[in-house]
Formats: C-alpha cells, sequence, structure tokens
C-alpha cells in the first residue's frame, strides 16, 4: 500500500494510531502553553471563588444563626508579674472569647485598690493593672480578679521577690549566666574529641549512639517542659499546641535546608563534608534547645523562683557537659580545625546567652513555649540524620547501639537530677 502523501488532518474526526500500542484514540487536545505567566491564573481563579464563598457564608451565617445563650465565657491570663516596693505590676491577656472587666482585686482575702484596665478587655488585648500592696519578700500571694459577672480569676505569686531592673549590670549577670550554664559545659564536652579519635570502632559507634540517647532526652525533655509551661500559666495563643507547632516548623525546616544543601552539593560536584554537616545539625538542634533552656532559666530568676550559686552551675555543667560529646562524635575520623570546633561550640552554647537575657526581661510563656518546641522539633531532625549510621550495613539495630541509646538516656537522667531547676 502507497502512503498516502496528504494525510487528512485530524480535526475531519478520522481515527489516529498511535505508534507505541496498537490501539487508536482521538487526537491529543492541545498542550499548554510554555510560559509561564498564564499557569498560575486557574488556581488564583479558584482560589478567589472559594474566599469570595467563605467570605459570603460567614455574613450569611451571622445574620442568620442566633447569638450564644448562657453566661458570659470569661478568662484572663496573666502574662508577667512585676514586684516594686509597694506595688503589684500584673499583665493581662484575655483568652477568653467575652470581653472581660475586672471590677476589683483581692490579695490574700484583702480588697487593695487598682489602676489600669478600666475599660473592658476584648479577645486577645492586653491590659496592665497595678496594685497598690504592701508585700513581704518571700511570702506567698494569692491574687484574685473579680470580673463584673461576679467570677473570680486566681493567679498565684509562690514567692514574692522583687523583679530585678534591666540595666548594664543585670545583663552582664545574665550573660554571664548564660555563659555557665551553655558555652563552657558544651566546651569542656567537646573535649573528649581527641578520646575518640583513638577508639576502636566499635567505641565509636557506641559514642554515637549514646548521642543518639542524649539528644532523644533532650527532645523529650524540652516538649514536656514546654507543655508544663504552658499548661500551668495558661498562655494566650494555644499553649501547649504552640510546643507541637513550633515543633513541626522546625524539623520541617531544617529537612529543607538540609536537602537543599545536600542537592547543591552534588548540582556543584563537590564532596559531601556529611560529618561536619552533621556535627553542625547536631550543636543548632542542640542551640535552639538551649535557647528556650536559657528562656526558663533568666524568667525563673526575675520572679526569684531561681537562687543562682555554685551548685547551680556545677548541676548545669555536669547536664550539658554530655551535649559537647554529642557535638563531637561524628566527628571521630575527620579532621576538624580548632577554629571550626569553636564554632560548634558557640552555636551550640551562646544561645542559653540570648534565652536567658531574654528570659530574665521579656517573660512571656507562648514565646517560651514555642521556642521550646522549635529546639525539640531541631533535635529530633538530627536524631534522623545520625540513626542511618548506627546501623553500619546491618538490617537492625546492634547490641551495642541499644546499650548506647539506653546509656544515654540514663547519663541525661542522672546529671538532670543535679540540676536545681
Amino acid at each position: 500500500m502507497t502512503p498516502n502523501p496528504h494525510p487528512t488532518p485530524a480535526a475531519t474526526g478520522d481515527r489516529i494510531e498511535s505508534p507505541d500500542s496498537g490501539d487508536t484514540g482521538t487526537a491529543p487536545a492541545p498542550a499548554a502553553p510554555a510560559g509561564g505567566r498564564g499557569r498560575w491564573i486557574p488556581g488564583a481563579g479558584v482560589v478567589a471563588i472559594i474566599l469570595a464563598a467563605l467570605t459570603l457564608l460567614a455574613l450569611v451565617a451571622g445574620q442568620t444563626l442566633p447569638e450564644r445563650s448562657g453566661p458570659p465565657l470569661e478568662n484572663i491570663a496573666v502574662e508577667r508579674t512585676v514586684l516594686e516596693p509597694g506595688r503589684i505590676i500584673l499583665t493581662l491577656r484575655n483568652v477568653g472569647p467575652d470581653p472581660v472587666t475586672v471590677a476589683q482585686v483581692v490579695v490574700n482575702d484583702v480588697f487593695v485598690a487598682a489602676t489600669g484596665a478600666d475599660d473592658a478587655l476584648g479577645r486577645f488585648d492586653s491590659e496592665r493593672i497595678v496594685l497598690d500592696y504592701p508585700w513581704i519578700a518571700g511570702q506567698p500571694y494569692l491574687v484574685s480578679l473579680l470580673t463584673s459577672t461576679g467570677l473570680a480569676i486566681e493567679h498565684e505569686i509562690p514567692a514574692a521577690a522583687p523583679t530585678p531592673t534591666p540595666g548594664p549590670r543585670f545583663f552582664g549577670l545574665m550573660a554571664l549566666l548564660g555563659t555557665y550554664v551553655g558555652i563552657i559545659p558544651v566546651l569542656l564536652g567537646m573535649l573528649l574529641l581527641p578520646v575518640l579519635r583513638r577508639a576502636r570502632p566499635a567505641l565509636v559507634q557506641f559514642a554515637l549512639a549514646v548521642t543518639v540517647g542524649l539528644l532523644a532526652f533532650l527532645a523529650f525533655d524540652a516538649t514536656a517542659e514546654g507543655i508544663e509551661l504552658s499548661t500551668a500559666t495558661g498562655g494566650a495563643f494555644g499553649g501547649p499546641a504552640l510546643v507541637g507547632v513550633g515543633a513541626t516548623l522546625s524539623f520541617l525546616t531544617l529537612t529543607g535546608v538540609d536537602r537543599y544543601l545536600r542537592a547543591r552539593r552534588k548540582r556543584a560536584g563537590t564532596a559531601d563534608a556529611s560529618a561536619l554537616r552533621l556535627a553542625a545539625m547536631i550543636a543548632l538542634g542542640i542551640g535552639l534547645h538551649n535557647l528556650g533552656e536559657g528562656l526558663a532559666i533568666g524568667s525563673a530568676y526575675a520572679v526569684g523562683e531561681l537562687a543562682l550559686g555554685a551548685f547551680l552551675v556545677i548541676g548545669f555543667t555536669l547536664h550539658n557537659t554530655t551535649e559537647g560529646l554529642a557535638i563531637v562524635a561524628p566527628l571521630t575520623r575527620e579532621r576538624t580545625s580548632v577554629p571550626a570546633l569553636l564554632g560548634l561550640g558557640l552555636l551550640a552554647g551562646a544561645p542559653a546567652v540570648l534565652g536567658a537575657v531574654l528570659g530574665a526581661t521579656v517573660v512571656n510563656t507562648d514565646v517560651s513555649a514555642l521556642l521550646l518546641g522549635v529546639g525539640a522539633g531541631a533535635i529530633i531532625q538530627v536524631i534522623v540524620q545520625i540513626a542511618p549510621t548506627l546501623r553500619a550495613g546491618r538490617p537492625g539495630a546492634a547490641p551495642v547501639v541499644l546499650a548506647g541509646i539506653g546509656a544515654g538516656l540514663t547519663l541525661m537522667y542522672l546529671t538532670g537530677l543535679a540540676v536545681p531547676a
């Protein structure tokens, strides 16, 4: 058969034969335009339709559904407590759905004069209230906020102590505290690197497993502390949920950054400095954890719940020295310069200084809970990176690995008992 030199166009309705299979079908639809300008137009139109529908639904529902019946739901969170001679200053935030008006204030069953928060507080509104009360250092106080509807919202001051005044001396003290509990212990732990480099491969694998145990304890500790902190104080912006949000965002962000760096090295054809990169990720995760830890230390000192002294420093030194071991464990088979090691130590320990300063000056439980969650998520992401190195070609975990993980958990628990905070 002689091929037709003038094939009939597909638009005439004839069937065309697929070159790959013997099946027949209609002509394919025209390809989408290659330009990127028109691709987002259909999606933007759909989003606009959804937004318009939601707006209309909200307007219609507001007009057709009845108002909530029953008494108003009032709730106030005390975000900050400042104790000055002869007065107590509270920063209030309305965390309930209905406006709240503070009508009277009672301290230890005594009505006190209060100024501020004269108008009703709307949802998430914040206001300061000043109480004229001659408090005594070391004594506990129960503050009852009586709303206009007669509801009593209580706030406890376990032991009254004057709030530190921000200044050069105060900031220097917080920086020194952060250095003692953050930078110095981490650097001391990193001094174990020469010992690990002379160890046998089985001991190095054990050290990496200990690192996983250490990090797992830190992740659990940060999560538990964030949930306890937000639950006890009744945070305004989600409470315990902030810990989960911070952990998830931190994990996803660090995972994305890690994969981007890997892809960039692969495109450039350069060697992947996996050991140093892993050590840096461990230091970053520990640094974010120490930022949250510094916040907790600074805020505890600001409200008089933390006594500074040699026992505090020794406790944190024992506890945080193990973090330095976790940083250098991946570097046992790679030469690393002293400036690089110092940089890793500062990356892990210096955030404790910033956390202590912020925690003592801006006491906000929501921020503390969020940052503790961020630290937990970063540490979990590091554990995910270390886990493949523990298999060493085996389908399952070797006994030495399981023993190392258990040893790391136990070590962090025992050293944590020495921390008086």
